[in-house]
């Protein structure tokens, strides 16, 4: 399992899982994106439709008919029913059923900065665990850890 830590700084949460979908999409994978913020929630799936037409980042609402036919799936909880092996946890909460994915992304900023903190500790260590640290220099997004 990969888990990759996102630390936000110039960039939205939106911009950031559109930008993470859109290679998740390109390797042929499915996606869930968890948020217990319902606004975060939409503004994600708009900028998920405009962000890269030519990507086509199709995307719906757990709640809504067909949940389990969208490539990325837009939801509260970390349930998978549209079978995705990514998850990204945009509201920067780490969640329990993680370790169902192939890989996991944790945005976090300033407000739960610490929180992201506890969590890389608490994944330490276990060899099937791969953990990355990301923060944006000179506008780039940089693997640092």
């Amino acid at each position: 399992m990969k888990v990759d830590f996102w630390q936000l700084s110039r960039d939205p949460a939106e911009k950031v899982v559109a930008m993470i979908a859109q290679k998740v999409r390109g390797n042929g994978e499915r996606l869930l994106v968890v948020s217990k913020d319902s606004e975060q929630l939409d503004r994600i799936g708009k900028a998920l439709w405009e962000t890269a037409p030519e990507a086509f980042l199709a995307n719906g609402r757990a709640d809504a008919a067909g949940a389990d036919r969208q490539p990325i799936l837009l939801s509260a909880d970390c349930t998978a029913i549209n079978q995705a092996s990514h998850v990204v946890f945009a509201d920067g909460e780490w969640r329990d059923g993680a370790n169902e994915f192939d890989r996991s992304f944790l945005l976090f900023g300033e407000a739960t900065v610490e929180d992201a903190r506890a969590t890389w500790r608490s994944l330490d260590g276990g060899e099937e665990l791969e953990r990355s640290f990301f923060r944006q220099e000179d506008g780039k997004w940089v693997k640092v850890a």
